[in-house]
């Protein structure tokens, strides 16, 4: 009985084995869908930044754009920049209103440690920004120039202590001159310096000025212009005489339309205390010494002294030119701060960021005045340093930077509004007129898949034609609509967007201007994003995904 057993193991193989024969097991084959086989011919490029010729373009920066504390982190956006990218731009942590505080004083310990990390990393960083109308600490700024308030008593009255003050009218705006007041003084010293102190205030704001004259020629030494409101201000004035008669100290207000009251003015020889404004002080209302005229019967000047009420604070208001040092001063403890924490990392800064009006003045600067919507983040330096602003954020970051610094003024819009791109260009020329010096130009390039292609190479020529480096500061490219409504046709357009920018960049750009490309918002903007919310701007998904827009970048930074 073993032994037949023994025989029938064989038996048994040999039938499993002619089984196998008749019966071929099915060939199994899946179809990848079309979607699946694309994604991973992206995937299957390299980095962005090996897509680079250095050979050729061996100063030209790739850079990307992010928070400090997505970097710091290091988690996914830290080795997508470090992988993908030369050069990192913050998009927030290195302004005015991340550093500055209520006080004035400047924390940069967190900056210093992204600087130390990103160097770490050879990863070099671009400067962002200097000097802006936005992402401010204006309550700051605001605070500095504010007007100094003195508090009044009850008894106290106009600008002295009796409550009188001297008061003249003008009724209707003519020539400067054509409206005065005037004190009759002895004749002044030649080549001597004097001093004019008064208080003021006036029924509405406006300007009105003051001058030493010779009576004999009306000929005059100034001084200046000064602003009146309805809140008292207290001002002192200098002056040097060029002639040995001036016997008139004037006070001209044609242009002026209202009443102003004016109070302890005194008149002395610089370093002298006495006075030779007599009644000065207007204390029992008499007016003895000043006389007034005006060029008609409406512009009459009322030579008397006015008593008045008590007042309460007293609130003299900064002058133009006060605001403008305090707020200077200001500017330079701000780049000096951030310059001597980043010069050693840094060595390209957005030194003044989109200072071009929109509309309806494109060659003109923007401004704040008579807005009424301000943020609470807006401030405007050149509303009180007016078009030098700029020069004097060039002047600082060339002084507290180092030699060899690339500077830069950027601006957005360009590529939709050619003037405004030519107004840029010759502000640009009027900094360097006045002594400082810009190194390039930055086009932001916020733009979408309906932009007009051809007006995006007329910008690129016309900003060729500087013979400055020019840099793409800020790209990224929205397609109309929100993520979720977003069709695979919307990112192939997307992609020849990209592609089309980059490949106009290398072609109209010379490659000794070329400075380099920065990628403002990697990944699609998340909803409720402070930046283009919830739209597919990026060459990643929020998912760190690449996205057709990533080959088409690559393809087009190696001329593929």
């Amino acid at each position: 009985m073993n032994q037949l057993c023994k025989m029938g193991l064989p038996a048994i193989a040999l039938f499993m084995a002619a089984a196998c024969n008749e019966y071929e097991p099915l060939a199994f084959h899946a179809v990848k869908p079309e979607s699946v086989v694309l994604q991973e011919d992206i995937d299957s490029y390299d980095a962005l930044k090996s897509y680079i010729d250095r050979s050729v373009h061996n100063q030209f920066k790739l850079g990307g754009a992010t928070s400090l504390s997505s970097y710091v982190q290091k988690g996914v956006m830290y080795r997508l920049m470090n992988r993908n990218f030369d050069e990192i731009t913050l998009g927030y942590a290195m302004k005015h209103g991340a550093v500055v505080q209520a006080d004035g004083s400047l924390i940069l310990s967190d900056v210093a440690g992204f600087l130390a990390m990103a160097n770490a990393a050879a990863l070099s960083v671009y400067g962002h920004t200097l000097c802006w109308h936005v992402n401010q600490n204006a309550a700051y700024l605001n605070k500095l120039i504010e007007p100094t308030v003195i508090p009044g008593t009850a008894e106290s009255g106009g600008g002295g202590d009796a409550g009188y003050a001297y008061t003249f009218t003008n009724q209707s705006a003519v020539n400067f001159w054509e409206a005065q007041v005037a004190y009759d003084l002895p004749n002044l010293e030649n080549n001597q310096e004097y001093v004019l102190k008064f208080a003021v205030k006036a029924t509405e704001a406006g300007t009105i000025r003051a001058e030493v004259q010779s009576t004999s020629d009306y000929s005059s030494n100034s001084f200046g212009t000064f602003a009146v409101s309805p809140a008292w201000h207290e001002y002192e004035f200098t002056t040097t005489t060029t002639k040995g008669d001036r016997n008139r100290l004037v006070i001209s207000f044609g242009d002026y339309v209202g009443t102003v009251y004016i109070d302890n003015v005194s008149l002395t020889v610089k370093n002298s205390a006495s006075n030779l404004i007599a009644n000065g002080d207007f204390e029992s209302g008499t007016d003895q010494g000043w006389a007034g005229w005006g060029n008609g019967s409406t512009r009459g000047v009322s030579a008397y002294g006015e008593g008045f009420g008590g007042v309460g604070d007293q609130i003299i208001e900064k002058t133009p030119e006060e605001k403008k040092e305090i707020l200077t001063t200001a500017l330079e403890t701000w780049i000096a701060g951030m310059m001597e924490v980043a010069k050693d990392h840094v060595h390209a800064w957005d030194v003044v960021n989109e200072p071009m009006s929109d509309w309806p003045a494109p060659y003109q600067l923007k401004t704040g005045l008579g807005k009424t919507d301000m943020a609470s983040d807006e401030f405007y330096w050149q509303d009180y340093l007016g078009a030098d602003y700029a020069v004097v954020a060039f002047k600082l970051a060339e002084q507290y930077g180092k030699p060899g610094d690339l500077l830069f003024i950027n601006d957005y819009g360009l590529e939709s509004s050619l003037d405004k791109c030519k107004g840029l260009i010759e502000y640009a020329k009027y900094i360097e007129s006045q002594g400082a010096r810009v190194d390039g130009i930055g086009t932001q390039m916020h733009i979408s898949t309906s932009n007009d292609k051809e007006r995006i190479a007329e910008m690129f020529e016309l900003l060729a034609a500087t013979g400055k480096l020019i840099k793409i500061s800020e790209l990224d490219i929205g397609v109309g609509v929100p993520t979720a409504q977003a069709t695979e046709q919307d990112y192939q357009a997307q992609a020849e967007m990209y592609r089309y920018v980059v490949e106009k960049y290398f072609e109209l750009i010379p490659p000794a201007q070329r400075y380099g490309i920065t990628v403002w918002s990697p990944l699609d903007s998340p909803q409720g994003s402070s930046w283009r919310a919830g739209e597919p701007i990026g060459l990643w998904t929020e998912g760190y995904v690449r996205k057709p827009a990533y080959a088409a970048f690559a393809e087009a930074l190696t001329g593929q």
